[in-house]
């Protein structure tokens, strides 16, 4: 399973890492060291802290407006696998975007929860691009 830094997943959770290092040093995100005493967030802990903090509407600090051709990099939250079709759910800082596609799309990106990704919105449809 993928893991983040606290720099990492600052920038996916749009907070500065300092924000990030005060909930991991509260427990609110779970860390542990590498071999080299870096914090590390499991990618899967990520996910969901990344749901609940933005259904939370807390911990937002750069609620910045883009345009619908922009990319949001962020994190795998959710993937439905039907026998063709596939729904990937991101979340990108306070953002929550949700594509369908094909299920060989996702199979071939390897996309995973927990995973990095970015989103890319062109008017009404959402493209993931693996990280």
């Amino acid at each position: 399973m993928q893991s983040y830094t606290i720099g990492q997943a600052a920038r996916l959770l749009g907070v500065s890492p300092d924000t990030a290092r005060r909930w991991a040093d509260a427990g609110r995100i779970t860390t542990h060291r590498d071999d080299s005493g870096r914090r590390l967030v499991d990618g899967r802990d990520l996910a969901a802290f990344s749901v609940e903090l933005a259904r939370s509407g807390d911990g937002a600090e750069d609620l910045s407006h883009t345009s619908v051709r922009n990319a949001f990099p962020g994190i795998v939250t959710a993937i439905k696998l039907g026998d063709v079709a596939a729904q990937v759910e991101i979340q990108a800082g306070p953002h929550r975007l949700v594509s369908l596609l094909t299920r060989e799309a996702v199979e071939e990106l390897g996309l995973e929860v927990g995973m990095e990704a970015t989103a890319r919105v062109k008017s009404t449809n959402v493209h993931i691009d693996r990280a």
